[in-house]
């Protein structure tokens, strides 16, 4: 029981991190509190998607040269291998397959890939978030939502924002 927790201690990190980021978004009246919020959110989102594609004793997917450093026979060889598994060659059969498929672990390198990409976006929309809220400073003069709406309200009514 005890063991199961601590190997799944992940999940509560990022459910506690993606409640706290709702809750500010929700609660919150301050449009920079708002971005806050969903930083901490989209945080939470990156942090599952990189324990999940943890695999436990993978190795990164390089290809090591195993006839020495010169020559460059190795990437002959790889390559003449791929050859033969994309072409149906000699080593195809299925226990063939298996054997190569289980000698070494690899892990994919896509979903970090895929956050690293991710977290540009989001800093990138959390830049656009920013300036937003500074342009809707100058106008407005408050990042109060409840004032925002307050002179919306009142322009609305009335037609003039005084």
């Amino acid at each position: 029981m005890l063991s199961t927790i601590f190997n799944n201690f992940h999940y509560s990190v990022v459910i506690i991190l993606m409640m706290t980021g709702l809750y500010v978004v929700f609660s919150s009246r301050n449009l920079i509190k708002k971005l806050v919020g969903l930083s901490v959110f989209q945080t939470s989102v990156f942090l599952l998607y990189i324990t999940i594609a943890k695999v436990a004793g993978g190795q990164p997917p390089i290809l090591v040269d195993d006839h020495g450093s010169g020559g460059g026979g190795g990437e002959d060889h790889h390559a003449a291998a791929a050859a033969n598994l994309m072409a149906g060659g000699p080593d195809t059969s299925a226990g063939a397959v298996s054997h190569q498929m289980s000698d070494v672990l690899y892990s994919n390198p896509l979903p970090h890939v895929l956050i690293l990409t991710a977290i540009v976006v989001g800093v990138a929309t959390l830049a656009i978030g920013l300036a937003l809220v500074v342009r809707i400073r100058e106008v407005y003069g408050s990042i109060e939502e409840d004032v925002i709406n307050d002179i919306d309200y009142r322009y609305n009514l009335e037609g003039t924002a005084d």
